[in-house]
């Protein structure tokens, strides 16, 4: 298993701001939007991107970070085997990833995925 990419999520009540402040403001490219979360950043391969939210998807909480792996299942049972909490068990979402949350040791949940 190797990480492909890490994207911070933030919570928003207003996703409004983040449009001013992140596009209008500092140019960056709004890359999806699914009604429930805003993603900003570039087009050009990059690998910084930041996330706004109202829920984390499927009505779970706004995970604190995103991880994307190229094998979410063994990511998965690595977790499982290390005795990390699972918050919502390996799902395949139908905005086409397929994902799970975990606390990581400082208490924070983190959305691991990969997309199908």
């Amino acid at each position: 298993m190797q990480v492909k990419r890490i994207v911070a999520n933030i919570p928003a009540s207003d996703l409004g701001l983040a449009r001013k402040f992140y596009e209008e403001v500092l140019g960056l490219s709004l890359l999806m939007d699914h009604g429930w979360i805003m993603t900003y950043g570039s087009p050009a391969e990059m690998s910084v991107q930041v996330s706004f939210a109202t829920q984390g998807g499927s009505n779970t909480a706004v995970p604190d970070l995103s991880i994307e792996v190229d094998d979410v299942d063994t990511a998965f049972e690595r977790m499982v085997a290390a005795g990390f909490a699972i918050e919502y068990g390996l799902t395949d979402e139908p905005w086409g990833v397929r994902r799970f949350f975990v606390r990581d040791p400082f208490g924070k949940l983190i959305n691991i995925l990969s997309h199908t």
